[in-house]
């Protein structure tokens, strides 16, 4: 149904409901209504009209009295949308089925962070065959307006970008909700929180409400930049008080192969405070899905070249040529 706002209004009067479900069993006149609902009639019928301008129910004069029936068409309607919705958040491999996956680690990284260095020599490992070569998936991994396109987890997006690709070049990332609209190119707006974690960034703990717009905000240093080879980096995700909740080490291993390029990432965990729980628990899910974006990206079916779904972030960077 296109608009279910009137009558999920009507049905949400309580005293209309009990009319409702009356009506269901049979129709009725306005006076047995009133009696079996324990209310007054003049009450009654301004239910009854309320429902009726939302389409649930219809009536008829006859005789002396007026009788109420229920239509069930609307209601029928209203059903298929709630099913729909329910079906489109349950979907496997949906949102919150991530949501859920996000949940669980969260409680035990939380059990496990009990003093400083938890997570210490922790490391995940990933793998992608990318559809494009080692200088495009190069250009990707350092290139700030290509790094944006992918370089946060699907409910996140980049706001602000630094990226030398050199030794001892200095990276920034900071990223807002996906749906923020705020900050476009570094400043303003209002945000959400995030669930997951980014390539070595993470969301900005603690329930800061509306007050920062930004979720994350990560800053590092580039240790190896051999085009179209290898890229390593050092990344901190920093906390609301900005001390870093721990040092993420990401090293990229790019091979040749006949369709492509298979990147591997490994992804080590160094300083871990007791704070990066929440961090910690989103690394799996939210790289991975960071990577996807890129596979994504290097898809020759996918054109970025008209993509206006997301703002623009603002970035900085210098590349490395091969």
């Amino acid at each position: 149904m296109d608009d279910a706002d009137p009558l999920l209004i009507a049905l949400a009067d309580p005293a209309r409901w009990r009319l409702v479900r009356l009506l269901a069993e049979r129709p009725r006149p306005v006076g047995v209504l009133a009696q079996l609902a324990e209310a007054r009639q003049p009450q009654t019928t301004k239910h009854l009209q309320t429902l009726e301008r939302a389409g649930v129910v219809t009536s008829q004069r006859s005789g002396q009295r007026r009788v109420y029936a229920l239509r069930p068409g609307p209601l029928r309607e209203l059903a298929a949308t709630l099913g729909r919705l329910a079906d489109t958040a349950d979907r496997r491999g949906g949102s919150r089925e991530t949501y859920d996956r996000y949940g669980l680690g969260l409680a035990s990284e939380r059990l496990a962070a009990e003093a400083p260095g938890w997570a210490d020599e922790r490391s995940f490992r990933f793998h992608r065959s990318l559809a494009g070569d080692p200088v495009a998936v190069w250009r990707h991994l350092t290139e700030t307006a290509l790094l944006a396109q992918w370089w946060t987890p699907d409910d996140l997006r980049v706001s602000d970008l630094v990226f030398e690709a050199r030794p001892g070049g200095h990276i920034v990332l900071e990223y807002r909700d996906a749906e923020d609209t705020g900050g476009a190119g570094g400043t303003g707006g209002t945000g959400g929180t995030g669930d997951t974690e980014g390539p070595g960034d993470s969301e900005s703990s603690g329930d800061s409400g509306d007050s920062d717009p930004v979720v994350g905000r990560g800053d590092g240093v580039v240790d190896v930049a051999r085009p179209g080879e290898r890229l390593a980096y050092r990344l901190s995700p920093r906390l609301p008080d900005g001390g870093a909740a721990f040092t993420a080490h990401v090293d990229f291993d790019l091979r040749p192969t006949g369709t492509g390029t298979d990147l591997d990432v490994h992804y080590l965990i160094a300083d871990s405070t007791v704070e990066s729980a929440d961090f910690v628990a989103g690394i799996e899910i939210g790289f991975g899905q960071c990577l996807d974006k890129l596979a994504t990206a290097l898809d020759p079916a996918h054109d970025t070249a008209h993509d206006t779904t997301r703002p623009s972030a603002r970035t900085e960077g210098k590349q490395v040529q091969p």
